[in-house]
């Protein structure tokens, strides 16, 4: 119970380490867990069994339990009959429902981006496109999610809304998974990048109906990126 050794079981479990604290053992496991899931180290479809997790974290099976229960409520896990659960792709539903609020939102914050900005606001977004770029044009495509990801969190933090950016924010365990998706091709990855160049100019220039418009389509281009590669990601 008291030893830090990281665990050697397979399926992008490794940096779930043992751990000596009792206090929310479960919590820790449930949180690392769903990061797994959600970063694609854990694919859908893979077994998870309770006693096996538990013999590789070198706890009882109770925390186990306790986290595998709360991601089946959560939606990511379902009970098998012959015992332990399987990870569950992500279904059409999802994928149009998440994208469509999405739209809504994502567009909404760049149209108050663009009205509500001081133009020292926006160095900090040509940062992350120049460092995309970097990684883009050295294969790495690996290191594009959690850019793009840091991208629009600064993108979001210029509507000045906080309400509607916790909103955007409780959706984004699911866009962390679509934009691993789509980032893994590199021709999409590039669009991306292009049209985050686009929106940035737009924004400079205080074109709040284009900026939306743009975002719109930005995502519906991840949708049907997201939707075509569905048998894939079931």
């Amino acid at each position: 119970m008291g030893s830090k050794k990281k665990a050697t079981m397979g399926n992008g479990l490794e940096d779930l380490v043992k751990i000596g604290e009792r206090k929310s053992l479960g919590q820790h496991v449930f949180e690392n867990l769903k990061n797994a899931i959600i970063k694609g180290d854990i694919l859908p479809g893979s077994r998870l069994i309770e006693s096996r997790l538990a013999e590789t974290l070198g706890i009882s099976r109770t925390p186990v339990r306790e986290a595998m229960h709360k991601l089946e409520r959560e939606g990511y896990l379902r009970k098998l009959p012959q015992g332990g659960f399987s990870l569950l792709g992500l279904s059409r539903d999802q994928v149009e429902e998440t994208f469509g609020i999405r739209g809504a939102l994502e567009s909404y914050a760049a149209r108050l981006a663009a009205e509500k900005h001081q133009p020292s606001d926006l160095e900090p977004l040509e940062q992350k496109i120049r460092i995309y770029q970097k990684h883009l044009d050295s294969k790495d495509l690996d290191a594009l999610t959690d850019i793009n990801t840091e991208f629009h969190d600064l993108l979001y933090a210029l509507s000045k809304s906080p309400k509607l950016i916790k909103m955007i924010n409780n959706l984004q365990d699911q866009i962390y998974r679509f934009r691993q998706l789509i980032l893994k091709d590199e021709k999409l990855a590039i669009m991306s990048n292009n049209d985050h160049k686009d929106m940035l100019a737009l924004i400079r220039q205080r074109d709040a109906e284009g900026v939306e418009q743009l975002v719109r389509e930005h995502l519906a281009r991840g949708q049907k990126a997201v939707l075509e590669s569905y048998d894939d990601i079931r």
